[in-house]
Protein backbone atom coordinates (compact mmCIF):
# COMPACT_ATOMS: atom_id res chain seq x y z
CA UNK A 1 0.00 0.00 0.00
CA UNK A 2 1.36 3.23 -1.00
CA UNK A 3 1.84 6.21 1.82
CA UNK A 4 -0.41 8.57 2.30
CA UNK A 5 0.59 11.94 0.29
CA UNK A 6 1.32 14.83 2.78
CA UNK A 7 2.83 18.25 2.83
CA UNK A 8 6.59 17.50 4.75
CA UNK A 9 8.02 20.73 6.91
CA UNK A 10 11.55 20.22 8.31
CA UNK A 11 10.94 22.68 11.16
CA UNK A 12 14.18 24.84 13.02
CA UNK A 13 12.52 26.28 15.93
CA UNK A 14 9.70 25.88 17.96
CA UNK A 15 8.00 28.55 16.48
CA UNK A 16 8.38 26.96 12.83
CA UNK A 17 6.49 23.65 14.75
CA UNK A 18 3.91 25.69 16.50
CA UNK A 19 3.16 27.84 12.98
CA UNK A 20 2.69 24.20 11.06
CA UNK A 21 0.59 23.14 13.67
CA UNK A 22 -1.98 26.03 14.17
CA UNK A 23 -4.40 25.11 11.67
CA UNK A 24 -4.95 21.17 13.52
CA UNK A 25 -4.64 18.90 10.49
CA UNK A 26 -0.36 18.48 11.23
CA UNK A 27 0.99 15.47 12.74
CA UNK A 28 4.50 15.48 14.72
CA UNK A 29 7.39 13.31 13.27
CA UNK A 30 9.70 12.96 16.30
CA UNK A 31 10.65 9.45 16.01
CA UNK A 32 7.86 7.86 13.37
CA UNK A 33 8.15 4.50 14.61
CA UNK A 34 4.31 4.80 14.94
CA UNK A 35 3.27 7.54 12.84
CA UNK A 36 5.13 6.32 9.86
CA UNK A 37 3.37 2.98 10.25
CA UNK A 38 -0.17 4.64 10.26
CA UNK A 39 0.53 6.76 6.85
CA UNK A 40 2.02 3.60 5.22
CA UNK A 41 -1.47 1.94 5.92
CA UNK A 42 -3.39 5.02 5.40
CA UNK A 43 -4.50 5.13 8.92
CA UNK A 44 -3.64 8.77 9.54
CA UNK A 45 -4.46 11.19 6.82
CA UNK A 46 -2.74 14.49 8.71
CA UNK A 47 -2.64 17.22 5.80
CA UNK A 48 1.39 17.62 6.95
CA UNK A 49 3.98 16.28 8.98
CA UNK A 50 6.42 18.55 10.98
CA UNK A 51 9.74 16.83 11.27
CA UNK A 52 10.92 18.56 14.87
CA UNK A 53 14.48 16.81 14.59
CA UNK A 54 16.91 19.83 13.94
CA UNK A 55 14.88 22.20 16.35
CA UNK A 56 17.86 23.24 18.94
CA UNK A 57 16.39 22.65 22.61
CA UNK A 58 14.23 19.28 22.63
CA UNK A 59 16.73 17.29 23.56
CA UNK A 60 16.30 17.88 26.96
CA UNK A 61 16.88 15.58 29.92
CA UNK A 62 17.60 16.95 33.44
CA UNK A 63 16.99 16.23 37.02
CA UNK A 64 15.68 19.99 39.05
CA UNK A 65 13.29 20.81 41.20
CA UNK A 66 12.69 17.38 42.32
CA UNK A 67 11.75 16.23 38.71
CA UNK A 68 13.16 14.41 35.90
CA UNK A 69 12.35 16.40 32.95
CA UNK A 70 12.15 14.93 29.45
CA UNK A 71 12.18 16.62 26.30
CA UNK A 72 10.52 15.80 23.23
CA UNK A 73 14.12 14.23 21.56
CA UNK A 74 14.88 12.07 24.09
CA UNK A 75 14.87 8.39 22.70
CA UNK A 76 13.84 5.82 24.81
CA UNK A 77 17.71 4.52 24.91
CA UNK A 78 18.55 7.42 26.78
CA UNK A 79 17.18 6.07 29.81
CA UNK A 80 18.92 2.69 29.71
CA UNK A 81 22.18 4.57 30.90
CA UNK A 82 22.62 5.19 34.40
CA UNK A 83 22.54 9.19 33.26
CA UNK A 84 19.32 9.23 35.82
CA UNK A 85 20.08 8.70 39.20
CA UNK A 86 17.71 7.29 42.17
CA UNK A 87 14.46 4.75 42.25
CA UNK A 88 13.22 6.80 39.48
CA UNK A 89 16.40 6.21 36.82
CA UNK A 90 16.43 3.07 38.07
CA UNK A 91 12.66 2.18 37.31
CA UNK A 92 13.02 3.85 33.77
CA UNK A 93 15.91 1.69 32.78
CA UNK A 94 13.93 -1.71 33.75
CA UNK A 95 11.32 -0.67 32.05
CA UNK A 96 12.56 0.88 28.93
CA UNK A 97 14.87 -2.78 28.12
CA UNK A 98 11.40 -4.13 27.75
CA UNK A 99 10.21 -1.33 25.06
CA UNK A 100 9.74 -3.02 21.43
CA UNK A 101 13.63 -3.81 20.50
CA UNK A 102 16.89 -2.21 19.87
CA UNK A 103 15.62 -0.39 16.64
CA UNK A 104 12.68 1.07 17.97
CA UNK A 105 14.55 2.38 20.79
CA UNK A 106 16.89 4.03 18.97
CA UNK A 107 14.71 5.96 17.38
CA UNK A 108 11.11 5.97 19.50
CA UNK A 109 10.50 9.03 21.85
CA UNK A 110 9.22 9.06 25.34
CA UNK A 111 6.98 11.98 24.34
CA UNK A 112 6.00 10.84 21.32
CA UNK A 113 4.48 7.27 23.08
CA UNK A 114 2.92 9.30 25.49
CA UNK A 115 1.46 11.91 22.73
CA UNK A 116 0.32 8.27 21.25
CA UNK A 117 -1.57 7.16 23.94
CA UNK A 118 -1.68 3.55 23.37
CA UNK A 119 -3.05 1.69 26.30
CA UNK A 120 -0.37 -1.31 25.62
CA UNK A 121 2.68 1.06 25.90
CA UNK A 122 4.74 1.35 28.77
CA UNK A 123 5.76 4.85 29.46
CA UNK A 124 1.67 6.00 29.72
CA UNK A 125 1.77 3.67 32.47
CA UNK A 126 4.53 4.98 34.00
CA UNK A 127 3.90 8.50 33.77
CA UNK A 128 0.39 7.99 35.41
CA UNK A 129 1.76 5.82 38.55
CA UNK A 130 4.49 8.24 39.30
CA UNK A 131 2.04 11.30 39.03
CA UNK A 132 3.81 12.94 36.37
CA UNK A 133 3.15 16.49 34.56
CA UNK A 134 3.23 17.17 31.12
CA UNK A 135 3.38 20.21 29.43
CA UNK A 136 1.70 21.67 26.52
CA UNK A 137 2.11 24.57 24.33
CA UNK A 138 -0.26 25.94 21.58
CA UNK A 139 -1.79 29.58 19.99
CA UNK A 140 -3.08 29.85 24.03
CA UNK A 141 0.23 29.64 25.72
CA UNK A 142 1.68 26.91 27.97
CA UNK A 143 -0.50 24.72 30.31
CA UNK A 144 -0.01 21.69 32.50
CA UNK A 145 -1.81 18.81 32.74
CA UNK A 146 -1.32 15.71 35.37
CA UNK A 147 -0.43 12.55 33.23
CA UNK A 148 -3.66 10.85 35.08
CA UNK A 149 -5.87 13.49 32.98
CA UNK A 150 -3.90 13.49 30.05
CA UNK A 151 -5.34 10.39 28.76
CA UNK A 152 -9.02 9.86 27.69
CA UNK A 153 -8.83 6.84 25.55
CA UNK A 154 -6.98 4.57 23.29
CA UNK A 155 -4.62 6.87 21.41
CA UNK A 156 -6.72 9.53 22.32
CA UNK A 157 -5.70 12.63 25.19
CA UNK A 158 -6.38 15.70 25.99
CA UNK A 159 -3.63 17.35 23.94
CA UNK A 160 -5.60 19.38 21.26
CA UNK A 161 -4.61 19.75 17.47
CA UNK A 162 -2.88 22.53 17.58
CA UNK A 163 -0.74 22.25 20.60
CA UNK A 164 2.76 20.59 21.23
CA UNK A 165 3.63 18.27 23.80
CA UNK A 166 6.80 20.01 25.00
CA UNK A 167 8.27 18.44 28.30
CA UNK A 168 7.18 15.79 30.74
CA UNK A 169 7.99 16.14 34.10
CA UNK A 170 8.17 13.03 36.36
CA UNK A 171 8.68 13.33 40.47
CA UNK A 172 12.37 11.97 41.65
CA UNK A 173 11.22 9.21 43.99
CA UNK A 174 12.02 9.32 47.92
CA UNK A 175 14.92 7.73 49.34
CA UNK A 176 14.31 4.12 50.73
CA UNK A 177 11.97 3.50 47.54
CA UNK A 178 12.06 0.14 45.67
CA UNK A 179 10.74 -0.18 41.94
CA UNK A 180 9.76 -3.44 40.10
CA UNK A 181 8.27 -4.26 37.16
CA UNK A 182 6.58 -7.21 35.69
CA UNK A 183 5.06 -8.16 32.20
CA UNK A 184 3.72 -10.67 29.74
CA UNK A 185 4.60 -10.72 26.52
CA UNK A 186 4.03 -13.05 23.72
CA UNK A 187 6.31 -12.55 20.44
CA UNK A 188 4.84 -8.98 20.24
CA UNK A 189 6.24 -5.15 20.18
CA UNK A 190 3.95 -4.49 22.96
CA UNK A 191 3.01 -6.78 25.98
CA UNK A 192 -0.33 -8.10 26.55
CA UNK A 193 -0.24 -6.69 30.21
CA UNK A 194 2.27 -5.39 32.81
CA UNK A 195 2.62 -4.12 36.01
CA UNK A 196 4.90 -1.62 37.64
CA UNK A 197 5.90 -0.53 41.06
CA UNK A 198 7.24 1.83 42.96
CA UNK A 199 7.35 1.36 47.03
CA UNK A 200 8.81 3.72 49.77
CA UNK A 201 9.36 2.12 53.38
CA UNK A 202 10.21 4.46 56.29
CA UNK A 203 11.05 2.65 59.53
CA UNK A 204 10.17 -0.88 58.03
CA UNK A 205 6.41 0.18 57.07
CA UNK A 206 5.24 1.27 53.39
CA UNK A 207 4.61 5.22 53.65
CA UNK A 208 3.73 5.35 49.89
CA UNK A 209 3.21 2.98 46.81
CA UNK A 210 2.52 4.02 43.08
CA UNK A 211 1.45 1.36 41.09
CA UNK A 212 1.17 1.55 37.23
CA UNK A 213 -0.70 -1.37 34.92
CA UNK A 214 -0.22 -1.78 31.16
CA UNK A 215 -3.10 -3.00 28.96
CA UNK A 216 -5.59 -2.83 32.15
CA UNK A 217 -7.86 -0.73 30.01
CA UNK A 218 -8.63 2.23 27.30
CA UNK A 219 -6.53 4.68 29.31
CA UNK A 220 -3.21 3.66 31.88
CA UNK A 221 -4.58 2.44 34.84
CA UNK A 222 -3.27 3.25 37.84
CA UNK A 223 -3.34 0.25 40.75
CA UNK A 224 -4.96 2.69 43.65
CA UNK A 225 -6.84 -0.13 45.51
CA UNK A 226 -3.47 -2.19 45.34
CA UNK A 227 -1.14 1.12 46.50
CA UNK A 228 -4.15 0.92 49.45
CA UNK A 229 -3.74 -2.69 50.69
CA UNK A 230 0.36 -1.71 50.72
CA UNK A 231 0.22 1.58 52.58
CA UNK A 232 0.65 1.85 56.20
CA UNK A 233 1.67 -1.81 56.64
CA UNK A 234 4.80 -3.70 56.70
CA UNK A 235 6.15 -4.63 53.31
CA UNK A 236 5.69 -7.97 53.88
CA UNK A 237 4.50 -11.67 51.87
CA UNK A 238 0.79 -11.15 53.22
CA UNK A 239 0.79 -7.25 52.09
CA UNK A 240 2.02 -8.03 48.42
CA UNK A 241 -0.77 -10.79 48.36
CA UNK A 242 -2.65 -8.50 49.60
CA UNK A 243 -1.86 -5.53 47.24
CA UNK A 244 -2.19 -8.21 44.14
CA UNK A 245 -5.91 -9.36 44.45
CA UNK A 246 -6.62 -5.95 44.66
CA UNK A 247 -4.85 -5.74 41.43
CA UNK A 248 -7.31 -8.49 39.67
CA UNK A 249 -10.01 -6.16 40.33
CA UNK A 250 -9.26 -3.45 37.94
CA UNK A 251 -11.95 -3.86 34.81
CA UNK A 252 -8.73 -5.05 32.50
CA UNK A 253 -10.12 -6.20 28.55
CA UNK A 254 -7.65 -9.08 29.23
CA UNK A 255 -7.05 -11.57 31.82
CA UNK A 256 -7.28 -10.07 35.43
CA UNK A 257 -5.77 -12.90 36.94
CA UNK A 258 -2.57 -11.26 35.04
CA UNK A 259 -2.67 -8.14 36.79
CA UNK A 260 -2.74 -9.95 39.62
CA UNK A 261 0.60 -12.42 38.99
CA UNK A 262 2.37 -9.39 37.83
CA UNK A 263 2.11 -7.03 40.35
CA UNK A 264 2.78 -9.45 42.85
CA UNK A 265 6.08 -10.26 40.50
CA UNK A 266 6.42 -6.18 40.33
CA UNK A 267 5.88 -5.76 44.23
CA UNK A 268 8.45 -8.43 45.08
CA UNK A 269 11.14 -7.03 43.03
CA UNK A 270 10.80 -3.70 44.31
CA UNK A 271 11.39 -5.29 47.52
CA UNK A 272 14.12 -7.36 46.62
CA UNK A 273 15.99 -4.55 45.61
CA UNK A 274 15.13 -2.47 48.85
CA UNK A 275 16.36 -5.35 50.82
CA UNK A 276 19.63 -5.79 48.93
CA UNK A 277 20.11 -2.11 49.24
CA UNK A 278 19.84 -2.11 52.66
CA UNK A 279 22.24 -5.05 53.07
CA UNK A 280 24.63 -3.28 50.94
CA UNK A 281 24.56 -0.29 52.94
CA UNK A 282 25.36 -2.36 55.85
CA UNK A 283 28.74 -3.68 54.59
Amino acid sequence: MRPAVVEYVAARTLEEVLAALADGETAVLAGGQSLILELTAQEAAPRRVVDINEVAGLDMLTESGGFVRVGPLIRHREFESDSIGGAIGELMRTVVRHIGHPPIRARGTMLGSLANANPAAEWPALAVAVGAHLDLIGPRGCRTVAAGDFFTGPFTTVRRPEEFLLEARLPVLATGTGTGYAEDRRMTVYPQAAAMAAVTVTGGVVGAASIGLVNAGPCPVRGRAAERALTGSEFSDAAISAAAEAAAEVDATTDRRAFQTLTRRALTRARDRLQGASSIGAR
